[in-house]
């Protein structure tokens, strides 16, 4: 028998959150996040988003048996910038079982025909912001920071629950002895010579949240009409720098500045995926030392974010982004790195990052629904 509750108990949202470490137990690729990160997640103290969102969790059982979860996502802030009627789903997590990821999404589906919703879209963790997508390709080698890792079976399941395509994610490998350094540095001369008063430097961490304020200005602005996208307030770039703040390393965040004004920047970080795998999501003292024991074995790194601003593109700017940062990650020890994700259909960035020596190695798709 299949039933589907709301979590409403701190046991129910304890055994949310703990569903994936019983999920993927066996699995040696997944990675467990901390759970007090996950929890802070769903937490409207901790996590600002939730000022502009709202959320209903659901579990659901098979015979009294935990098979799977799903959490209902209105984001009315999505709903304003692309005035369209669409909410989310998200931190899908399920069995091989149809059953039960019908009823779950029966359950998202009832829950948002009160809301004045016509459709739906994820899974987003808890919105493009953050961690989103299922896993198509790419299962054989472990996930980068940030990035999600699911069963083969997932697609089927989703599919046969009703839901279509409505986007692919591309991520991309590349090698360190790929990086095309030459071509770069014969580019970015020419773009050094055509622009005037430019310059490259690394983030400034003594002066931390003014660089934070100009990240989420050329942010906002460079992404404003990619698919998707929904503006960071002022309370989630604050969040999210701190999260980041003690994981970054300066000389991977390069900022470009014309004329003293910040227009584009490249954000990578340590593939903190490495040390995690080692902790089971806790971090008590013993984690700790393992932490700063497995931190110095980071041998790769997540390039998370790349933006030009809009009335600043076709000047070059991307190549010297990239350049600054293969130096960078060169000079850190680094083999080799991800570029992710990158939409499918976004084919300038697509062709620029397979001209840097990036190889499409992984797939995660976006679905939606009709409510």
């Amino acid at each position: 028998m299949i039933t589907v509750v709301p979590v409403k108990t701190e046991k129910e949202l304890k055994d949310f959150i703990n569903l994936p470490f019983k999920l993927y137990k066996k699995n040696r690729y997944w990675v467990p996040p901390f759970k007090h990160e996950v929890r802070n997640l769903f937490d409207k103290t901790k996590n600002p988003f939730w000022n502009h969102a709202e959320k209903e969790l659901f579990l659901v059982y098979r015979d009294k048996q935990l098979s799977g979860r799903i959490c209902a996502i209105i984001d009315y802030n999505f709903m304003e910038f692309w005035d369209e009627k669409t909410a989310y789903f998200g931190f899908f997590e399920c069995d091989d079982d149809e059953d039960a990821g019908k009823a779950l999404f029966e359950h998202v589906k009832e829950y948002l025909s009160d809301k004045n919703v016509t459709k739906y879209i994820g899974p987003l963790n808890p919105s493009t912001n953050d961690e989103c997508g299922v896993l198509i390709e790419g299962f054989y080698t472990t996930p980068f920071i940030m990035m999600p890792y699911n069963y083969e079976y997932y697609d089927d399941l989703i599919k046969k629950c009703g839901l279509e395509k409505t986007k692919d994610l591309f991520a991309y490998y590349c090698d360190m002895k790929d990086a095309p350094f030459e071509y770069l540095e014969r580019i970015c001369s020419i773009v050094r010579r055509r622009v005037h008063d430019m310059k490259v430097r690394p983030i400034n961490v003594a002066d931390f949240e003014n660089e934070v304020k100009k990240i989420q200005e050329i942010y906002n602005d460079a992404w404003s009409r990619n698919w998707g996208f929904v503006p960071m307030t002022d309370e989630e770039i604050s969040v999210f720098a701190e999260h980041m703040k003690s994981l970054i390393i300066p000389e991977l965040v390069p900022i470009i500045e014309i004329d003293d004004v910040p227009v584009a920047i490249s954000f990578a970080v340590p593939n903190y995926n490495t040390v995690l795998k080692k902790l089971n999501g806790r971090l008590g003292p013993i984690e700790m030392l393992k932490f700063l024991y497995y931190k110095k074995k980071i041998k790769d790194a997540r390039m998370m974010i790349m933006g030009v601003r809009k009335q600043y593109r076709k000047m070059g700017l991307e190549s010297l982004l990239f350049l600054e940062s293969f130096r960078a990650a060169q000079q850190l020890g680094y083999n080799a790195g991800e570029l992710s994700w990158v939409l499918e259909d976004n084919h300038s960035t697509n062709n620029a990052v397979t001209k840097m020596g990036g190889k499409l190695y992984k797939k995660y798709r976006i679905y939606e629904g009709i409510v």
